[in-house]
């Protein structure tokens, strides 16, 4: 058996709801959010874990939690997998920061990787603080089912460095709905993609909520 990596993105949030920039914040998640962690583990349950690895934050761990108390396994929570640092946009709108940055805005629409969000990070530096912790995955457990609960632009450059895509390309390329499940299987030739942005297993009311 091969190690298949699963990468969860937490549940809404009024930030995922409504699109203003959440990435150092710490909301908790909303109603909707609770039901979407709770319908994942009921999901996902049955699968045998070898162990999930989980981001700091307030809704990564709430995320985490009802698969974690289902299954009995600890979360390992590591700080490499929290979400891309926004600086100065944290909090705001995407009409106010095209309003009050806008020189950065375009820099960073064109070339994420390089461009940062005012005194925010790079998508070079989100890769540079987590892949080591996938490579710790990949080197603790060569086989079985990793859990990685994280937030949307970091799963998103996980899943272009593992794939190969340019960074600089990471908002365009892919997707990551809120609670959606992506799944890579470390197989004979290199990360193989087999899951993107699924949420299948939530109710088609919860897939349908705007904004996630």
């Amino acid at each position: 058996m091969n190690l298949k990596l699963y990468l969860l993105r937490h549940g809404e949030t009024e930030y995922s709801r409504t699109g203003g920039y959440c990435g150092a914040l710490d909301p908790q998640l909303t109603p909707a959010g609770r039901q979407m962690a709770a319908a994942f583990a009921a999901a996902y349950q049955s699968l045998p874990w070898a162990a999930v690895y989980v981001s700091p934050m307030q809704r990564t761990i709430a995320t985490a939690k009802p698969l974690c108390e289902a299954v009995g396994i600890e979360m390992q929570l590591q700080d490499g997998l929290k979400e891309i640092h926004y600086g100065q946009w944290e909090g705001q709108t995407t009409d106010f920061v095209k309003a009050e940055y806008a020189a950065d805005y375009v820099h960073w629409l064109t070339e994420p990787a390089w461009n940062p969000p005012t005194d925010g990070e790079t998508a070079v530096q989100i890769a540079s603080r987590v892949m080591p912790v996938i490579t710790e995955i990949e080197s603790k457990y060569t086989t079985g089912n990793v859990l990685v609960v994280s937030h949307k632009a970091t799963i998103r450059v996980i899943l272009c460095s593992l794939l190969g895509i340019d960074l600089g390309r990471y908002r365009d390329r892919i997707d990551m709905p809120a609670a959606s499940i992506s799944v890579v299987k470390f197989a004979l030739h290199g990360p193989l993609l087999q899951v993107l942005g699924d949420r299948s297993y939530m109710s088609e009311e919860l897939r349908n909520l705007p904004g996630t």
